[in-house]
């Protein structure tokens, strides 16, 4: 695959050369007080992604995954009840993590395509009388179907039924890319990783607690080492960690959030948005539908694009990496052979995405699809220039 092409799989993201170079440094000693220097600024442009005043921020040497890991394990006991919504591949692997640590997990099964339920939800947790449900799971933006999901309204089903469940929520694929509310949606961890909006390689789990959830790890019995955030939080205290940290990988979350903060929230999610229609406009002059079922589910870092019946969309992004050495994201799980991927996030523009769906175009035609070469192009340069979802 020729380095010089822009990806457009939903994660890793491009890495723009100053965070690369920001992640190129010589050893520091971890132990030192320069490695505060580093560490405390990142913790506190995480937290600010996250639009919270107070919730603890924990950064793990792992992926995403360590850090459903890390929420489980720190909060809960074996036995547990967590319900959660399997509505695509990432929101099955969290219920599959937790059925591997000894969860009773209640499973609403929702098709692939749809958001969570959030008022499916609310029946479930008013029925829960003895509250025996201690954690709700809402995967924001599920990535392999290209779905996102209402967790302002996960968090009113809390609060209608009155139910003290915590909120747990994946924001792998929307944390620095999409609005996420931390403080006001009343999300207990949120969970994300370095290597899609932050625009890193990956390898941290970065993960925030709120006042509610680090009372629930005092109590939560299930076995954690290398996730303990209590041995974190005193590692912290001493500008260090309880084993030795990516000192590089930190620092480029630094300038990372730097980079983030200093372009504006609200604009980074506007640049999403707007990148993501052009990508959509393109879909549709083409002649094809989302995976997403409906414009209020639509996410604005990946797109799951079907294929017409009879086609293997697989074939599309092998095709794409072999003669144009382009990357797409393949179908995942129940949606294996009938979508590709088009992400748009991170250090993205939209004179980078029209390569992409430029390149999507020639593939499809390669491939024998009913397709005229730059329809989806004008679509979206068309949008580009004026700016606008007219």
């Amino acid at each position: 695959m020729h380095s010089g092409n822009p990806v457009f799989i939903p994660g890793p993201t491009n890495i723009p050369e100053h965070l690369r170079k920001a992640c190129d440094m010589p050893t520091v000693d971890h132990r030192s007080a320069l490695f505060g220097d580093i560490l405390h600024p990142a913790l506190d442009g995480v937290r600010k992604v996250l639009k919270s005043e107070s919730a603890e921020i924990f950064i793990f040497s792992s992926t995403g995954t360590g850090g459903w890991e890390t929420a489980l394990t720190n909060c809960l006991s074996a036995g547990d009840r967590v319900l959660a919504a399997r509505n695509g591949m990432f929101s099955h692997k969290w219920i599959n993590m937790c059925e591997r640590h000894g969860l009773d997990v209640q499973i609403v099964e929702t098709p692939w395509g749809a958001a969570l339920p959030a008022n499916r939800y609310e029946e479930i947790l008013a029925a829960d009388a003895n509250h025996e449900i201690k954690v709700v799971l809402a995967t924001h933006n599920e990535t392999a179907t290209g779905v996102k999901s209402d967790i302002a309204a996960v968090r009113s089903a809390l609060d209608a039924s009155g139910h003290p469940a915590l909120l747990f929520v994946d924001g792998v694929s929307s944390i620095a890319s999409m609005d996420f509310r931390f403080d006001e949606w009343g999300v207990d961890v949120a969970v994300t990783g370095s290597q899609k909006g932050f625009m890193l390689t990956a390898g941290l789990a970065i993960v925030g607690f709120s006042a509610k959830a680090m009372e629930a790890t005092r109590t939560g019995t299930l076995p954690r080492t290398f996730f303990d955030v209590h041995d974190m939080s005193k590692g912290y205290a001493a500008n260090g960690y309880p084993y030795t940290p990516p000192v590089g990988l930190i620092n480029g979350l630094k300038e990372s959030c730097h980079i983030i903060l200093e372009e504006g929230l609200e604009n980074v999610f506007a640049r999403h948005h707007r990148i993501a229609e052009g990508v959509r406009k393109a879909v549709r002059a083409w002649g094809f539908e989302l995976c997403a079922e409906s414009p209020e589910c639509y996410s604005d870092t990946v797109s799951a694009i079907k294929t017409p019946e009879g086609f293997n969309s697989t074939d599309l992004v092998t095709h794409a990496a072999r003669k144009y050495d382009v990357a797409f994201g393949v179908g995942l799980g129940d949606v294996t052979g009938k979508v590709f991927r088009i992400g748009h996030l991170g250090r993205l523009t939209d004179v980078m995405a029209l390569s992409g769906i430029a390149t999507a175009e020639m593939c499809m035609a390669d491939l024998g699809l009913d397709i005229r070469l730059g329809s989806g192009v004008a679509a979206a340069q068309e949008f580009y220039r004026n700016g606008s979802a007219s």
